[in-house]
């Protein structure tokens, strides 16, 4: 039976591990940043390392690097902490299935519907969560934030309704513009709207913010 210490365990287990917000961040958007520069720089690459021409054109070869660089946060993920994020867990299996179909039928179309199904599959996830009385996004934020339980409710059900919005938001793009067009608006494009939708919430996490004890102790202390 496989020991569930496998997994990243819920926010609320003694002993979960908090993470770096920084190495989070640098794990689950890594291989994205790779999607991209191969992307952009698909023909400098083949023309410095002529095997990878057998791949296809840059959206192929950034396909293969993206699904290469998923695996390696995921294994940087277990090195370092010695369990595997849920969230990256979910999107790094899509991203294998979708990018292994894009590179074995060589049709583009599948790596452009993989956001979709991540975003529409995470909004389900964590409004459904909610119907059954789980706040799941505190696998995802509880490095860099302490709510109580309101305030996680509220935050999980915006954010699934904002995925189910970046699922939809994708499916316009890549159905409506180029290739290059849809890269550019993956990175530049879907990561400013969730950073503002992302500081808009703000309010909200600081309405529902958990004081640390320390600092009550500290606070008692002065008076």
């Amino acid at each position: 039976m496989m020991d569930q210490s496998v997994f990243e365990r819920d926010p609320s287990d003694p002993a979960h591990k908090t993470v770096n917000p920084l190495l989070k961040l640098a794990i689950e958007m890594g291989p994205l940043m790779v999607f991209f520069f191969a992307n952009a720089r698909g023909e400098w690459l083949i023309e410095r390392f002529p095997v990878l021409a057998h791949i296809g054109e840059p959206i192929f070869l950034a396909t293969a690097l993206f699904m290469a660089a998923t695996v390696v946060a995921l294994v940087v993920s277990w090195i370092m902490l010695r369990s595997l994020p849920i969230m990256p867990l979910i999107s790094g299996i899509v991203v294998l299935v979708f990018g292994g179909l894009t590179l074995w039928l060589h049709d583009e179309n599948f790596i452009k519907i993989k956001p979709t199904i991540i975003n529409a599959l995470f909004g389900v996830i964590l409004l459904g969560g909610l119907y059954f009385g789980k706040s799941l996004l505190g696998y995802v934020f509880d490095s860099a934030f302490k709510l109580d339980a309101e305030g996680w409710r509220k935050l999980t059900m915006r954010w699934g309704i904002f995925f189910l919005f970046l699922a939809i938001l994708n499916e316009v793009v890549w159905r409506s513009f180029s290739t290059d067009f849809w890269v550019a608006f993956k990175v530049w494009g879907t990561m400013p709207i969730t950073l503002l939708f992302t500081f808009a919430q703000m309010p909200l996490v600081m309405k529902h913010s958990l004081e640390p004890l320390v600092d009550k102790g500290t606070a008692n202390k002065k008076k």
